[in-house]
């Protein structure tokens, strides 16, 4: 079908879809060739059906895991370093996660009711959960390289109370990064429907440009330092009683990255020419969605790491809190100094 976008100016066309699935404001008016007046059509493609539904699955599971990690990391175990670290990171998934429905509500209906505040509100949550969790990512990378390169001085300087400034700072640097998402959104009043659209005013690609720089290469170049050294150190040191730690912290980083990695490509993809191809919208539902899911895996691969996956008596809780308590007693053993038979330190991790 041949069809015109008509009743938006270009630059409000080129800004849709750089957020998740409830930024893919695809409510452009539709002409063909049969229909000369345009249609509002509802979420009707294959991609928009398979982001609600994949939406409604991960607002389920992102609730129900994240807010076990919180119950558990915030009041079951006792307040340590690495529990911090992974606190933070749940409650950023969880705070987004609990905004799913306004996504999933617009999705349906193609429509969004729910006033300007939640349209800046809403954008601004996503990206302040995009920047957290890669900086509390960088955090860990840095901690645990610290720990093991460094564990007199580690031992000696790592606190709660650290720790909970450095994820403080975290947390306002995301704020500070996610504002221009919420002060670009704008409502745009149609006559059966609202759009929620990004206008950047002519900043279009600085906007893109530091959500690629800062939410995705920067921290991705600083957790690859980090783990050159990471692994240049245990290499050398033979006495590490296990590697599952760094497994899940592996695996968190490469969930992290996989899943943002196709959003930024498209995003910056959108600054050439492909934005008037066909497919390339499909393309921003199917990566916005698939950034959204990383908010709720954590808990998951927390589960899967933990010492007692192959104990079908264990709950799903226990896993999580296993495998959480294991990395903590692992950052205790890494500032543990031991002396070897020709006095050289050692640590164990």
């Amino acid at each position: 079908m041949n069809s015109t976008i008509v009743g938006q100016s270009n630059e409000q066309v080129d800004d849709y879809a750089l957020d998740y699935s409830y930024t893919l404001d695809h409510n452009y008016t539709y002409v063909n060739k049969n229909n000369s007046e345009g249609n509002h059509a509802h979420c009707r493609e294959t991609a928009c059906v398979f982001s609600v539904i994949l939406n409604v699955i991960i607002f389920l599971l992102g609730i129900i895991g994240n807010g076990g990690v919180i119950w558990i990391a915030g009041f079951k175990m006792k307040k340590k370093v690495n529990t911090t670290w992974y606190l933070s990171l749940a409650m950023s998934d969880f705070i987004f996660c609990s905004t799913l429905p306004l996504t999933i509500v617009k999705l349906v209906t193609d429509n969004w009711p729910f006033g300007l505040f939640m349209c800046k509100f809403t954008s601004f949550v996503m990206f302040i959960n995009m920047y957290s969790s890669i900086f509390i990512l960088v955090i860990i990378s840095v901690d645990r390289c610290l720990t093991v390169r460094f564990p007199v001085w580690a031992q000696n300087n790592r606190s709660i109370a650290k720790a909970n400034a450095v994820v403080v700072f975290a947390w306002v640097m995301s704020a500070l990064l996610s504002i221009p998402a919420a002060r670009f959104r704008k409502i745009q009043d149609k006559q059966t429907y609202k759009v929620c659209y990004n206008d950047h005013e002519g900043h279009h690609q600085t906007a893109v440009f530091i959500r690629f720089s800062f939410g995705f290469l920067i921290p991705f170049l600083s957790i690859c330092l980090c783990y050159s050294i990471l692994i240049r150190k245990l290499r050398e040191n033979h006495r590490s009683k296990s590697n599952k730690p760094y497994k899940i912290m592996t695996l968190l980083i490469v969930t992290f990255f996989l899943c943002w990695m196709p959003f930024h490509i498209v995003a910056v993809m959108e600054l050439g020419e492909y934005k008037n191809t066909p497919g390339y919208y499909s393309a921003q539902y199917v990566t916005a969605t698939i950034a959204c899911a990383n908010s709720c895996l954590n808990p998951f691969l927390y589960s899967f790491m933990a010492k007692d996956l192959k104990k079908k008596c264990y709950s799903f809780l226990s896993k999580i809190e296993s495998a959480i308590d294991e990395e903590t007693r692992s950052g205790i053993r890494g500032t543990s100094i031991t002396y070897s038979g020709d006095h050289r330190l050692s640590t164990a991790v």
